[in-house]
């Protein structure tokens, strides 16, 4: 049986900006900043009434739950650049989870997966 990451306590975003940008997959995603440094994340989201996915930042308690996590500063310091072009280095949240060796999300038909490092 597998175990997927559950939602859990109070839906108050604390860590992580919801940042607004014009990259060509997304144009808008949690961003994690220190010193000067940030690291984007997304995660993909599905509208049952039009079938369409997008892009788009993560929820307050994933996001918060991400930042505590206890491998969060190495995983942040190893891929974390300052901006160019006012875009800043991307993952997924998936794998983000799993360079944290968190529980994984529940997979859904529709998600879309990167195999690239870079997105």
């Amino acid at each position: 049986m597998r175990y997927h990451y559950n939602t859990k306590g109070l839906n108050v975003p604390v860590y992580g900006e919801l940042y607004e940008c014009n990259h060509p997959l997304y144009d808008r995603c949690t961003l994690y900043f220190i010193n000067n440094k940030g690291l984007a994340v997304i995660q993909q989201q599905f509208d049952a009434n039009t079938k369409q996915t997008w892009w788009a930042n993560l929820s307050n308690q994933l996001a918060n739950d991400i930042y505590v996590n206890k491998n969060f500063k190495k995983v942040f310091d190893e891929r974390a650049q300052e901006a160019q072009n006012g875009l800043f280095p991307t993952m997924t949240v998936r794998q983000l989870m799993w360079a944290l060796r968190m529980k994984p999300l529940k997979k859904e038909r529709w998600e879309t997966c990167f195999d690239r490092k870079e997105l």
